[in-house]
């Protein structure tokens, strides 16, 4: 919802309609489904300097796991993994369902006010309210963090989109944040896709802005700007539309589909 309501102002400014507009009421642009892309953020920052930008991330079954507010000038607005002040009782835990140290990769979740279970659905309840080895509770998010020794926490991404790559993990969300970076992009998903040699490799689904077709090379030069090697996609499958939810999340099975049919084509 961010980039259109920007892209849309910026129309309006070529078409010399903006002055028309009084902006000062927008002083906070939120979101607690979809995190925001970096570059999205840079575009708002620019326009309003004064603006609050603010990215939350939990569920429904946690609450609140953390939230962070974007200045101008952030230096963590940059791409990555999004990090965020932890909200109270959110923790990362290890695969044993232990709090984990500073520096740990794990599970997001949160203790406390935890849910009993989903309305007639034991096996889901069972893999998302966990108890832990101290007799805690916990609703897991179903991502994988890092606690940071500041407290704050790094979201990494879904554990279960998460691609091996010869061993290596790579989380989407890092791939897509670089690929919209690119000003030939408007919109990315990235999956993983079969590979004889390492498992997975990295394909990424593209919706490309009016007039462009970035190419594969173009794309991969850029990538290795933000990310290491092995996480720069191995192809690309350029589409007409990206293909979200409601909330802005993306459709991961539909851009597998996609990325699976052009190589059976």
């Amino acid at each position: 919802m961010a980039r259109p309501m920007i892209e849309a102002l910026e129309d309006l400014e070529a078409s010399g309609e903006l002055a028309d507009l009084d902006l000062s009421c927008l002083f906070v642009v939120a979101s607690t489904a979809a995190i925001f892309s970096p570059t999205v953020k840079d575009r708002y920052l620019e326009r309003f300097p004064d603006l609050m930008v603010i990215d939350a991330i939990g569920s429904s079954e946690t609450g609140s796991n953390g939230m962070r507010m974007v200045a101008k000038g952030d230096t963590q607005n940059k791409g990555g993994g999004p990090t965020v002040q932890a909200a109270r009782d959110a923790v990362v835990l290890d695969p044993d369902l232990n709090e984990v140290a500073p520096g740990v990769q794990g599970r997001l979740a949160r203790r406390g006010n935890v849910p009993i279970a989903y309305y007639k659905d034991p096996e889901k309840s069972a893999a998302t309210f966990v108890t832990g080895p101290s007799g805690a509770r916990y609703a897991l998010a179903g991502d994988e963090a890092i606690l940071e020794e500041d407290g704050t926490i790094t979201l990494l991404g879904r554990g279960s989109q998460c691609i091996n790559s010869g061993g290596e993990k790579i989380f989407p969300e890092e791939v897509e944040a670089a690929l919209k970076a690119h000003p030939e992009v408007f919109d990315a998903i990235v999956v993983g896709v079969p590979d004889e040699r390492w498992g997975q490799r990295v394909a990424a689904v593209v919706q490309a802005r009016p007039g462009t077709v970035p190419s594969l090379d173009a794309l991969d030069a850029h990538c290795r700007g933000y990310l290491a090697g092995y996480k720069v996609p191995k192809e690309v499958h350029l589409v007409s539309e990206v293909v979200r939810s409601p909330s802005g999340k993306p459709d991961y099975p539909w851009a597998t589909s996609v990325a699976l049919a052009a190589q059976r084509s």
